[in-house]
């Protein structure tokens, strides 16, 4: 295994006719991930700014998750958890509605995170040298994450693999019912891992036979999606897609030992990463083994107008498979990547600030030649996604908040999407692929990802325009979750200097 993937793994055209079709469309997941919100307890109302009511934004701008161009001066009606309408801002407000001046402001879906764990990789000892001590751990972020995804603007998430899958569960029936901050959830299961992984605390898997226990025991127990791992083989990959799929429910993968072309025949809903952990095309790849090159032979050599990208393109979207852009995890390859800023540096613990500090040092000091690998490598990741949605592809998004340490919870999200302009999208373009695209491929499209009269009141408002910048994303002042309003500060000064830590 790499350095490279130690440190990440141990990290239309937008239509809604790229939805991605399986059994999993039988089952109702509005009822699973967003049932009907509970009273606010002790350890949430701190964080209430707008108690639910019939609440008017006033004169605020709209950017309603659709991909189309945003309305000016607008009026989102809120009536508890829903959504009422949108009106003219000069028109009168139905009786009983307080209004909330929001000129200036701009409102947009809630963000539905597609690759948001719920977890921190640890690395013991780790030094300027880049060197740690075994072996590699995953705490759990439990009271961090969940407030640090709900104040960037996070309202649905899909943890995308559990470490610890009982503690994401029991989180999860906590924030339905009140007694914690946070989004809802789509919670996935242990990740569904073949030998020689990199992680002590994950199982493997040990056949087909055993791939398809595991789903229906944690089926059973209350998980809604499943992913597989670097090491799965093709076998258990197949049986374990077979036994989701039994379940109504749908499987994703974060591959290597089984390529892109592959996954797809089997029957996959979704892969992780864009394009980058393909291996495909590195050469002398062996069935069912994750080679040493981790995919960037294939990722170096798939130009994206190339005739491999194209056809590969081709093949992802006739099996309609999903994928999910997770660019802030690789940002560090940009020539353009910068250090963490000082508002996000203060939310890491001691430790994890120290590491993170490590890895950035070492990150600028990589040899010309290595740094033009990289370079080529990103802007190949950017064009592949990019020439994936043109094709008629359904591109997700999520920041996978581990790897390197560059990325955090909900920032990470908010920074995903500004590098989705950067890759060739608009910024509504951007905008939808992070809210409406995902819940399309959840199921919960009728009732989050866009702002319409109906839906759940899931909204974010920002101060600016990021319709016409979208760096205007970052500038968060209200998280309405089922109709509540969150302080998005109060939520941020709740965790200073505690992620990394719990």
């Amino acid at each position: 295994m790499t350095r490279r993937w130690t440190w990440l793994a141990v990290s239309a055209v937008l239509i809604a006719a790229a939805s991605v079709a399986s059994a999993a469309d039988k089952v109702d997941m509005a009822a699973r991930v967003l049932p009907p919100p509970a009273q606010a307890g002790g350890a949430v109302k701190p964080f209430v700014k707008e108690p639910a009511g019939k609440v008017a934004l006033v004169h605020v701008r709209v950017i309603d998750g659709t991909g189309g161009p945003a309305f000016a001066d607008r009026t989102v009606l809120i009536d508890g958890v829903k959504i009422a309408g949108v009106q003219a801002g000069g028109d009168a407000l139905p009786a009983g509605y307080r209004a909330i001046e929001a000129r200036g402001l701009s409102v947009l879906p809630g963000i539905v995170g597609m690759h948001d764990h719920q977890y921190y990789i640890a690395r013991p000892n780790l030094d300027a040298s880049g060197h740690s001590d075994s072996p590699l751990m995953v705490p759990q972020m439990t009271f961090s994450s969940p407030r640090l995804y709900l104040a960037n603007g996070v309202t649905t998430l899909r943890t995308t693999g559990s470490v610890e899958t009982y503690t994401d569960l029991n989180m999860k029936r906590a924030i339905d019912a009140g007694t914690l901050p946070g989004p809802h959830m789509d919670v996935t299961g242990p990740y569904l891992e073949g030998p020689n992984s990199p992680f002590i605390q994950m199982h493997s898997l040990t056949s087909a036979d055993d791939a398809t226990q595991t789903v229906n025991f944690w089926a059973d127990r209350g998980v809604t999606s499943f992913k597989a791992y670097m090491n799965i083989t093709r076998d258990q990959l197949k049986a374990a897609i077979e036994a989701a799929h039994a379940r109504g429910l749908k499987i994703t993968g974060h591959l290597c030992s089984v390529t892109y072309p592959e996954a797809a025949a089997l029957g996959i809903d979704n892969l992780e990463h864009g394009f980058v952990v393909n291996t495909q095309n590195d050469p002398g790849k062996v069935a069912d083994v994750c080679p040493s090159t981790s995919g960037d032979p294939t990722i170096t050599g798939m130009d994206p107008a190339s005739a491999d990208a194209k056809a590969l393109i081709a093949t992802l979207v006739k099996h309609r498979v999903a994928v999910t852009s997770t660019l802030p995890v690789f940002e560090s390859w940009s020539p353009a990547y910068r250090k963490l800023p000082p508002k996000q540096l203060e939310l890491l613990s001691p430790g994890a600030r120290t590491d993170y500090l490590h890895i950035y040092a070492l990150s600028q000091k990589r040899k010309p030649e290595v740094a033009a690998a990289r370079a080529k490598v990103w802007k190949n990741a950017l064009g592949l996604e990019r020439a994936f949605v043109v094709a008629g592809g359904l591109l997700i998004a999520g920041p996978d908040p581990t790897g390197g340490g560059q990325v955090l919870p909900g920032f990470g999200n908010l920074r995903g999407i500004e590098l989705l302009v950067d890759a060739g999208f608009s910024p509504v373009e951007a905008i939808r692929i992070a809210t409406l695209n995902g819940a399309t491929y959840l199921g919960l499209a009728d009732h989050v990802g866009s702002i319409a009269a109906g839906k759940n009141a899931d909204l974010l408002l920002v101060k600016g325009d990021p319709s016409n910048n979208i760096t205007a994303i970052e500038n968060v002042v209200t998280v309405f979750k089922d109709g509540v309003g969150y302080d998005s500060a109060a939520l941020l000064a709740s965790v200073k200097g505690r992620y990394g830590q719990y």
